[in-house]
């Protein structure tokens, strides 16, 4: 999907207007979701969690799928199929999408049809200048979630030093033969459990305890995530076939039949 991720300025944006979006067909190609702080307890219920590292920086991520381009709690119509929704899609198509001298920096993708300049939708910003009700909402909102996986980060980065995250070995069957899952990490539990009575109390005091636990306990979702590329396989299966099948009588074009059936059968 095609992306032109801006900064949100009044210089650029003062005549632009956006509508709301209405399913989620933007996130059909988002294999990972980061998460904050606020989201584990809900996230954990329904995906598996993984770390992932970029760049020397550690995140807590929703897992969405396991092969390229490819979110299955997404499907044809856009229509969301988990009982929660990662909080970086819900202000679509705004975004934080990078951090300025540790500020973070309020981004809209203005390749979304969602975004224009002029037409109907809600206004960037107001006569006077200062951001619409409704944008600084959207703002506040990112503002918060940046602020959660600030804190998810630090938790991350606890854990990597204390060497209780490994990589997370994961091979797929596929038409093309085994595959494996790169990239992404978990709790080694055997190192957890090992920890002497100061490194485990050094966990305990920093409150990254729970993130551990709650991406061990969130393995059991792969169920979740298997059943959903089995109903996918299926469907796209059942569409592959559907495609295939040839009418066995060609009709004309204006769909009438001027046959003699007295010859029919003779």
């Amino acid at each position: 999907m095609t992306t032109d991720i801006r900064p949100v300025s009044r210089s650029r944006h003062a005549n632009f207007r956006w509508q709301p979006y209405s399913d989620y067909r933007f996130t059909a190609d988002t294999v990972v979701a980061p998460l904050a702080a606020a989201e584990i307890s809900q996230a954990a219920l329904i995906f598996p969690l993984a770390f992932i590292e970029q760049e020397g920086r550690w995140a807590l991520v929703a897992v969405l799928g396991l092969q390229v381009n490819q979110n299955l709690f997404v499907d044809e119509s856009g229509a969301w199929l988990g009982r929660y929704v990662p909080a970086k899609f819900r202000a679509h198509p705004f975004s934080i999408d990078s951090q300025v001298a540790g500020e973070p920096t309020f981004c809209v993708d203005e390749a979304s049809r969602l975004v224009t300049e002029g037409g109907d939708g809600q206004a960037f910003f107001d006569e006077t200048g200062k951001m619409s009700p409704n944008l600084e909402q959207v703002w506040s909102f990112l503002s918060e979630i940046a602020r959660g996986e600030g804190v998810l980060a630090e938790a991350c980065m606890v854990l990597a030093n204390a060497g209780v995250i490994e990589p997370w070995p994961i091979t797929l069957q596929s038409e093309q033969g085994l595959q494996q899952v790169v990239g992404l990490h978990r709790i080694n539990e055997l190192a957890l459990n090992g920890l002497d009575d100061s490194a485990y109390n050094t966990l305990r005091r920093r409150s990254v305890l729970g993130v551990a636990y709650a991406q061990l306990l969130s393995i059991a979702n792969f169920t979740n995530l298997g059943g959903l590329a089995q109903a996918r396989a299926q469907a796209e299966a059942a569409a592959r076939a559907r495609a295939e099948v040839k009418p066995m009588i060609a009709l004309p074009e204006d769909n009438t039949i001027d046959w003699d059936w007295s010859k029919i059968g003779r």
